[in-house]
């Protein structure tokens, strides 16, 4: 496999989408790793952090039809996937796709729509396809959907069920820019005037040798048993009111080769599997409700990493 062909990846995407946003380089390689291996992304952060103008960049970033959905408590599930009509003209019902036909969906403020309009991704994020009136439409790839996300304290707000919470392969958080940040973004020109300049830096090729190769990254005996043993800790935990599913391990085992090809090897490292850990694992379990007054699913795993044993270095 060409790890190469990985950095440069990288390199091209924190490049392009740093013209727009300042000091986020991590955030952007992260979603980098979910659109590799085909999984969606989910950014939770206070308001006007730069949440949806970054993954704008990123969307113009990779081409590809893009489309953003505002969600908004009033949003039906046909506002989604699309709706038949009838036409006059024609004397029968058409087709009228929804915003999810797209390469690229931004779905925007997602847990201020109710749990109804929620579950309408559900089998779009799993199946890449979407089911109206018993008519199933499959979805060109690549497809990504990123969801952005306000704090579940926030006033008018829905917390995501656990089953499309799941379905997100990492759940990301921005945070505020350094003060030295903002004030170089305060003297230059305006984010949607660059934004609107962006041209697309990885062409369909490219992503598709790179989905198609990563799987060839090694992964030892020793690492896998490191992921297992975190995944294990989690589903014995009686601090947790359930643990990371199936689907969580293998999401942090991709998430792992993909960052491991990312800085030019051919082999996982336990820094690797560290490092993906709390953006793939944090929003995959619960904690139980007499520790969540002092304990924070994020702080839960970091726990795990700082006492469970990692494996000598072994290729």
């Amino acid at each position: 496999m060409n790890t190469a062909l990985f950095t440069e990846f990288k390199n091209r995407i924190i490049e392009n989408c740093g013209k727009v946003i300042v000091g986020k380089d991590e955030v952007i390689r992260q979603i980098g790793v979910c659109l590799i291996a085909s999984g969606h992304v989910l950014l939770e952060d206070l308001p006007g952090t730069g949440k949806t103008m970054l993954l704008r960049a990123f969307a113009k970033s990779i081409g590809g039809d893009f489309k953003r959905i505002q969600f908004t408590p009033d949003i039906l599930p046909s506002d989604l996937t699309g709706i038949h009509f009838y036409n006059q003209k024609q004397g029968e019902f058409e087709f009228r796709p929804g915003p999810l036909f797209a390469n690229v969906v931004l779905a925007d403020e997602i847990n201020r729509a109710v749990p109804r309009s929620q579950s309408a991704l559900l089998e779009v994020m799993e199946e890449r396809q979407i089911s109206v009136d018993g008519k199933t439409f499959r979805l060109d790839e690549p497809y990504i959907v990123m969801a952005t996300q306000n704090p579940v304290e926030s006033y008018g707000t829905f917390p995501l069920p656990e089953a499309q919470l799941d379905r997100f392969l990492m759940k990301l958080s921005m945070g505020f820019m350094t003060p030295e940040q903002e004030k170089s973004v305060l003297h230059r020109e305006d984010s949607k005037i660059i934004l609107d300049s962006l041209s697309p830096v990885v062409d369909a090729e490219m992503l598709s040798e790179l989905r198609s190769t990563y799987h060839e990254v090694k992964v030892s005996d020793d690492v896998t048993d490191y992921i297992m043993s975190i995944i294990t800790a989690t589903r014995q935990s009686d601090r947790l009111a359930y643990g990371v599913s199936a689907r969580g391990s293998l999401a942090l085992y991709r998430a792992s080769q993909i960052t491991a090809a990312m800085d030019g090897r051919n082999y996982v490292l336990p820094e690797d599997v560290k490092h993906e850990a709390i953006p793939v694992l944090t929003h995959r379990i619960a904690v139980a409700i007499n520790n969540r007054s002092h304990l924070k699913s994020a702080s839960f795993i970091q726990e795990l990493l700082d006492t469970l044993p990692v494996p000598l270095e072994n290729r």
